[in-house]
């Protein structure tokens, strides 16, 4: 925010943010009511999350075109908490991931999201829109299900067998908002669809109520409640976000320590929806938003917002991208959506009863379509290697039969694997021939080979790498480790090496580190590799690695021998020649 406002802020760009906030607004009303109702809530807290986050996140996030309020990716998480912990619960787990998502900003963790692959988002992506559009078949058909079970295969079940029970009018009303949501946008982009879509909806559904008494078709008036004053309103109330204790009563570290998982599984999913949008938005914008500052102000809002009934929250892809389209230039159209949000429940909240469910659930429905992008996944399926293809699969199913955070986690477990396998791929060795080395400079003398690495030396390729070791010829009396290609080395390639140089030392060989690069240099010289292992030298190139190798052989003619003190060619004698480049170790 404060970066918008140094660039200078005139008022043709609050007239362009303010036109773009209230766009933003109309999408915003009827999801942000569908959301809550589809993770359990009552619908009016899907709208203080898009206040409060709204504006919070708005000011303190570090994207320029955010929008951020509750979205239906969070639904397969938030659903289970509620049905379990219930609403205070709720409120507590989205505390939590607020408080950790501060911890994940000051640690400057928001570009290590960067390396979730993507056949992981696409995987757990796709898997979370086909459990989202499950949810709706209940509303969408009007099916008489008191609650359904916490397991998909189960859920599937308890909907099949409530089949006799579809309502034909919320059938109908479904089937004609999902029409209007598809068919608007052909006829004008300028009024949003959902406003469209879910007003001819509410309208023709109370007109039909007057005309036929026996029309019935489920509303959020008829479905929630609230009390006002000591009365009981239908639908939601004309009150704005008021401050209240999100634990409720109390809170203990029972508590706490069940829903660590739950507010674990909220603090990365938000991160991670919320950075791929804000990308995504800079696609659109040209613009390059602050990972960390995002992270912080997304941790703020979800502080903030349970203090005032506000669910979890995090980016959202399709109000941000609406509102660049609409000609947002700041996060004043952030607020102006959230304050517009604010204004329709202290002036339209009486109407909002009359919305069908059957429409919110289609709105939805179109949404999981949207966000299952099933062109780009067949695409993936088939033009992907078949390792990524697994992984995408695998974070799926698992998505969708057991949750979120397990398919994350096992799909960045195997991607991780399948890279480390691919990079050992990478790293590659061999003896060199002399014929290799047609430059005079790199002639390979009698007595000495020459044994090159290419490729990171990491735990993935190490053992590989170090393993044909064994193939140096018999007749070397010093071998040359060419570790001119190899950019990085870990612990474990360095106990690989120093395995390789103590097979050297029993045969009796001498040993020369060529070439090695600034990164692995700095590794051997932290690890004194020559004070450690006498019968080990560093060069600066692969050149002075093979002169050093034929001086030590000059100098240690009989095989095995060390040379020494007053021959060692790093000594400084007379009798060596001069040294050119290479680490000598320290004079005793």
């Amino acid at each position: 925010m404060r970066r918008s406002l140094a660039q200078g802020y005139s008022a043709a760009r609050l007239k362009q943010d303010a036109l773009a906030g209230v766009v933003v607004g109309i999408v915003a009303l009827p999801l942000s009511m569908a959301l809550a109702i589809a993770v359990g809530a009552p619908p009016q807290h899907g709208l203080y999350t898009a206040i409060v986050a709204g504006i919070v996140v708005g000011l303190t996030g570090g994207s320029k075109h955010q929008v951020t309020g509750p979205t239906a990716a969070f639904i397969v998480i938030l659903a289970p908490i509620t049905a379990k912990y219930g609403f205070s619960g709720l409120l507590t787990a989205g505390l939590m991931a607020g408080v950790l998502l501060l911890f994940m900003g000051a640690m400057r963790l928001g570009r290590f999201i960067e390396f979730i692959p993507h056949p992981v988002t696409t995987g757990f992506t796709a898997g979370i829109a086909v459990v989202i559009a499950t949810l709706q078949i209940k509303d969408v058909l009007g099916l008489a299900v008191d609650k359904l079970p916490d397991g998909y295969v189960e859920k599937v079940e308890a909907l099949w067998a409530a089949r006799g029970t579809v309502s034909p009018t919320d059938l109908g009303v479904g089937v004609a908002t999902l029409a209007l949501l598809l068919a608007w946008p052909r006829v004008t982009k300028a009024v949003p669809s959902p406003l469209v879509a879910v007003v001819v909806a509410s309208l023709a559904s109370a007109f039909a109520v007057r005309l036929w008494p026996s029309f019935h078709v489920a509303t959020i008036g008829s479905r929630f409640h609230a009390v006002v004053d000591g009365h009981v309103v239908a639908g939601i109330p004309r009150v704005p976000p008021m401050p209240l204790l999100p634990w409720g009563e109390g809170l203990s570290i029972g508590r706490v320590r069940e829903l660590a998982g739950p507010a674990f599984a909220i603090a990365m999913l938000g991160a991670i929806e919320s950075l791929l949008s804000a990308v995504i938005a800079d696609g659109m914008t040209g613009k390059k938003h602050d990972p960390n500052s995002e992270l912080v102000g997304l941790g703020i809002g979800n502080v903030v917002a349970p203090f005032f009934g506000g669910i979890a929250a995090t980016g959202a892809l399709a109000r941000t991208a609406t509102n660049i389209r609409a000609g947002a230039t700041s996060p004043v159209a952030t607020v102006v959506h959230a304050l517009f949000v604010l204004v329709a429940i202290l002036v339209a909240a009486p109407l909002v009863a009359y919305v069908p469910m059957a429409s919110l659930a289609a709105l939805l429905l179109l949404v999981a379509w949207n966000m299952s992008d099933v062109r780009h996944f067949a695409h993936t399926l088939r033009v992907a290697p078949r390792s990524d293809v697994a992984v995408l699969l695998t974070c799926f199913g698992l998505t969708v039969l057991f949750d979120m955070v397990l398919a994350i986690a096992v799909g960045v477990v195997l991607a991780a694997l399948l890279f480390m396998k691919r990079m050992s791929e990478l790293t590659s060795s061999r003896v060199l021939a002399p014929s290799a080395l047609q430059d005079e400079s790199r002639a390979v003398p009698e007595g000495v080979a020459v044994y090159e690495i290419a490729g990171p030396l990491f735990f993935g390729a190490a053992q590989r790498a170090m393993g044909a070791i064994e193939t140096v010829g018999s007749g070397a009396r010093a071998v040359v480790l060419a570790l001119g290609s190899v950019p990085v080395i870990d612990a474990t390639g360095l106990v690989a090496l120093e395995s390789a140089m103590e097979q050297l030392r029993r045969a009796k060989k001498l040993v020369v580190i060529a070439g090695p690069l600034p990164e692995p240099r700095a590794v051997f010289e932290r690890a004194n590799l020559e004070v450690a292992h006498e019968h080990v030298f560093l060069a600066d190139t692969l050149e002075q690695g093979i002169q050093l190798a034929r001086d030590l052989v000059l100098l240690a003619p009989e095989k095995g021998a060390q040379p020494s003190v007053e021959q060692d060619s790093r000594s400084g004698a007379s009798s060596a020649p001069p040294n050119r480049g290479a680490v000598g170790k320290p004079a005793d």
